[in-house]
């Protein structure tokens, strides 16, 4: 692309330096509507436009050949200009889309792995005073398009640091991981996650959900971090339809375990 806009660039600036000179020569004088260089840029830049507002036009036929000239190159240049600009902005939506562009978010929500926990989480965010209104950023290479529009995503797995700086982790106030049943052990993927979290974003408050909340890894687990049973999250969903992050957030201030 850059190489088309150095070629568009290069014939505007032929097209522009050849007309206005060759339209002065042969306009100025015969032509009563051209007494000076600022007339013959002016009626460059509208014809090269193809606007036609007839105020200069030629009338030798030098002139108007010159003309002709200018109205092909200016079709070329306008129309590949357009063109141009049409491609990046579908392609910034497509890489938008695709979780490829850099997110500048702040203060907002990162989550970590789409599951349908995580889908559970999202559906509840609205009702939960902490949250509601955060921008919400899902981290995920289980989908390869962005599940919700209204959110941001980022196509990665989260415990790459490349994926983490996407969601712009840093700014992060709150993080949830969740469990990828992928692995034989999706426990110490998650705790793998929160340690890369917690370096990367020391201030955020980070939620892990645990298959086996008696793990050892717990022990090790980052200070601050709060388990989150999966078990217990699974059955809120199936008895109250719904998950209660408010539920969590008052755990986290107490400290230890979290319910669903």
């Amino acid at each position: 692309m850059k190489n088309r806009i150095k070629l568009l660039l290069y014939v505007a600036v032929v097209s522009l330096t050849l007309s206005t000179f060759f339209f002065l020569l042969f306009e100025e004088g015969p032509n009563p509507s051209v007494s000076n260089v600022f007339d013959v840029v002016w009626w460059w830049v509208v014809t090269s436009a193809t606007v036609g507002y007839g105020d200069v036009a030629p009338v030798t036929w030098p002139g108007k050949l010159v003309g002709i000239f200018t109205i092909l190159t200016g079709f070329f240049i306008y129309a590949n200009f357009v063109a141009i600009i049409a491609e990046s902005v579908h392609g910034f939506m497509e890489r938008r889309e695709r979780g490829k562009v850099q997110i500048k978010a702040r203060n907002h929500i990162v989550l970590c792995e789409y599951t349908a926990i995580a889908d559970e989480l999202i559906q509840s965010i609205p009702d939960c005073s902490e949250l509601a209104g955060r921008e919400v950023v899902i981290v995920s290479d289980l989908v390869s398009m962005n599940p919700y529009h209204q959110h941001h995503f980022v196509c990665g797995v989260p415990i790459n640091p490349a994926a983490l700086r996407l969601a712009n982790i840093a700014c992060a106030d709150y993080v949830f991981i969740f469990a990828n049943f992928r692995f034989a052990d999706p426990d110490v993927k998650t705790m793998h996650i929160a340690s890369r979290v917690v370096a990367m974003a020391p201030d955020a408050k980070v939620f892990v959900e645990m298959i086996d909340m008696k793990s050892d890894l717990l022990k090790y687990a980052p200070e601050g971090v709060v388990a989150l049973d999966s078990r217990e999250l699974i059955v809120s969903v199936l008895r109250d339809k719904k998950v209660d992050p408010s539920g969590w957030l008052r755990k986290e201030e107490r400290g230890g375990k979290a319910e669903g």
